[in-house]
């Protein structure tokens, strides 16, 4: 059997979406296209902001800015720059995103897991019936020098309920959260199907700040599992290969 599944790439594109349905807008963090005028209202309004390629992957090319007294922090990896002013932030921040589209999104002060901020990854697949089924959540766990918690910018994956071991939240609150983080995939896998035909599987990336509340960070129609393999446990991988060999991602 063939692997087809519709690739969506743009980011905006994919927030759009989200935003139309009032049930998600308070999910997503505040987006706007990058140009200067959206640089300057949204570090007028938040201490943290991202400014992250429209069309990009694997948590390359992000760079976090931060509010401080002297004027702005830039980081990407682990390199740093100081700026004075918005006007020579926007220079900086233009001449690298060249010809390319970039995004601007309001930064979350995520949750820690002993100490590290992390992620959840929501891995959302089409069952034999084609019913949308969230079958997996795993988070990955940032390394602190870096901006973001990917896989392939040094981050580590854990199960959901070893992190939160690692919280400050309730044992209660585990259980309801994962519960909640399911119904949320299988909501946005039918708002994505309402948009475009063909998502086998999704994985939304979702981020908990510090009072628990959940942010859809983005969504993507192509997502890893690979960083899974290095689990001890890999009842989450099989789980998520089963359902993949339906719609012939894997053989």
């Amino acid at each position: 059997m063939e692997y087809k599944s519709s690739i969506i790439q743009s980011k905006w594109k994919k927030t759009q979406w989200l935003l139309k349905d009032s049930y998600f807008r308070k999910y997503v963090p505040h987006t706007l296209p990058f140009n200067k005028k959206n640089l300057s209202a949204m570090l007028d309004n938040y201490s943290s902001v991202f400014f992250k390629p429209t069309n990009g992957s694997g948590g390359t090319n992000i760079i976090r800015i931060r509010k401080t007294d002297r004027g702005y922090l830039s980081q990407m990896n682990a390199a740093k720059t100081s700026y004075s002013t918005t006007n020579q932030l926007y220079r900086d921040l233009n001449r690298f995103a060249g010809s390319r589209s970039y995004l601007l999104q309001k930064g979350i002060n995520l949750a820690q897991s002993n100490g590290k901020p992390f992620d959840i990854r929501v891995m959302v697949q089409k069952n034999r019936q084609g019913d949308r089924v969230s079958t997996a959540l795993f988070t990955k766990i940032g390394n602190p020098n870096k901006v973001t918690t990917n896989y392939t910018q040094g981050g580590t994956v854990r199960t959901f309920s070893e992190t939160m071991n690692g919280t400050d939240f309730s044992p209660t609150f585990t259980p309801q959260m994962e519960s909640k983080l399911k119904r949320l995939g299988v909501a946005v896998g039918k708002n994505f199907d309402r948009h475009h035909k063909g998502f086998q599987e999704l994985g939304l990336d979702v981020a908990l700040d510090s009072k628990g509340r959940p942010w859809i960070l983005e969504v993507n129609t192509r997502p890893q599992i690979y960083p899974l393999k290095a689990l001890k446990n890999k009842n989450l991988y099989d789980k998520i290969l089963s359902y993949g060999k339906h719609y012939g991602r894997f053989k």
